[in-house]
């Protein structure tokens, strides 16, 4: 006699599946760069400016990794190449549990030309029902002159 195996599937997982499959993770945040310095004199340092905003009652985990990699070229180079959630500006409080992450970083400039700064990123958007893993990638330009 032969035993038939069966998967069996919790229900939950069914749904936040089927849930998962419904939600466009996308529409959950927007990354901003908006304040990065654009121009920077020769010698001097600019900063980058990037913001994970949440929307739709959404939020960023601070449980699941979040992992930047930063990357200059040209004339324009990081500070820092590894960004974590612990180096983000703002931190969890009493009045706000789940802060959308900003960093910034200082760049460092050689010579006169264009720059870029490379940001691949990895994080976890979340809702109350699940949590969806998002991999952007920015490039931000950035002149000395």
């Amino acid at each position: 006699m032969r035993l038939s195996r069966t998967l069996l599937v919790p229900p939950v997982l069914v749904a936040s599946l089927a849930l998962a499959a419904e939600v466009d993770p996308t529409t959950l945040y927007k990354v901003t760069t908006e304040g990065t310095t654009s121009k920077v004199a020769p010698g001097k340092k600019g900063t980058l400016i990037l913001e994970i905003q949440s929307l739709k009652g959404a939020h960023v985990s601070d449980e699941a990794p979040l992992r930047i990699q930063l990357s200059g070229t040209g004339v324009v180079t990081p500070e820092k190449t590894q960004l974590v959630y612990g180096d983000s500006m703002r931190k969890p409080s009493a009045s706000m549990k789940y802060p959308d992450p900003r960093f910034e970083v200082p760049l460092a400039t050689q010579g006169k030309g264009p720059g870029t700064v490379e940001a691949k990123m990895t994080f976890f958007v979340c809702t109350e029902q699940l949590c969806l893993r998002q991999q952007k990638t920015l490039s931000v330009p950035v002149t000395v002159e």
